[in-house]
């Protein structure tokens, strides 16, 4: 369950968009904001950072295509799909304009969105991720820099393989989900048992994990879409947010390549800042949106 800053719960819905169904969570009121997670994660994800800012806005937190309870169509998992897949989520709950915080693939979801939809998103935090086509590819290659860092993305060759990654994780999503949370964290024990149990819930059900492999699939697309989309830069204010022991101030340079305006900062952090750090997280978004909703 997730709960507002007063207490209570948050509602939770289903919208028909773009050719699939979205379930989604929103609280609050005021201006708009919406919340897009990463793998393997679900909206469960923000559950620290959502009362943070229902008290001033309205807070959509959507799962992905075919992650957590939406649906699981067979295709569509390219970050412009899926972007569009919230834009018109947005629209259907009649949200003219918003900002748009994202982390992990919901980040470079989120950078879709607003290259895609600029009339519509009014500012874009960026946290822990790396773009498909300026440099993440780099980190599969196993090199000493990538192991020493930490930054030997080995699981991206993996899932991209057909076939193969759904024999050998079926019957072993905890094990899977378990080790990819706690391994990318400087603070592992923030990764309670609760938001484990719904994310292995989530990933177990039919057709989970192939939707989540879908996406890591799509990554060659994705790459092709992200420099068309750098081709003109955003005009919008944008937050680039980093934890020191993952993707740090590189979340900072990339945006600096994809948008004109663009601050960033480094938390005491691993990969999963709205559940490592949430209270520090809070402290940085609240001030960013405050100046530009």
């Amino acid at each position: 369950m997730m709960y507002d800053h007063d207490g209570k719960p948050v509602r939770t819905g289903r919208a028909a968009v773009n050719g699939t169904s979205l379930h989604y969570r929103t609280a609050g009121s005021g201006p708009a904001v919406v919340l897009l997670h990463g793998v393997p994660k679900t909206s469960y994800h923000w559950r620290h950072i959502v009362p943070k800012l229902t008290r001033h806005y309205t807070v959509v937190a959507p799962d992905l295509r075919g992650l957590g309870d939406s649906a699981r169509p067979a295709d569509g998992y390219d970050c412009a799909t899926m972007s569009d897949d919230i834009a018109e989520l947005m629209a259907r709950l009649g949200h003219e304009t918003y900002a748009v915080i994202g982390e992990d693939w919901g980040a470079v979801i989120g950078y879709q969105l607003a290259a895609r939809h600029r009339d519509h998103v009014r500012a874009l935090v960026f946290a822990e991720a790396l773009f498909p086509g300026f440099g993440f590819e780099d980190h599969t290659a196993l090199t000493p820099e990538n192991v020493s860092s930490g930054m030997h993305l080995w699981h991206l060759g993996f899932y991209f393989q057909p076939d193969v990654p759904e024999m050998l994780i079926a019957g072993h999503e905890r094990e899977l989900i378990t080790y990819m949370i706690k391994f990318e964290r400087s603070h592992p024990d923030s990764a309670t048992p609760d938001a484990i149990e719904e994310y292995v819930r989530c990933y177990s059900m039919p057709g989970g994990i192939r939707a989540m492999l879908a996406i890591y699939r799509a990554m060659l697309r994705d790459a092709e879409l992200n420099r068309q989309a750098a081709e003109k830069k955003l005009d919008i204010p944008v937050l680039a947010l980093g934890g020191s022991a993952f993707i740090g101030d590189r979340n900072e340079s990339q945006m600096r390549i994809m948008a004109h305006d663009v601050t960033g900062h480094v938390f005491d952090a691993g990969h999963d800042l709205a559940e490592e750090v949430p209270e520090e997280m809070a402290e940085v978004l609240l001030p960013f949106l405050a100046g530009h909703l």
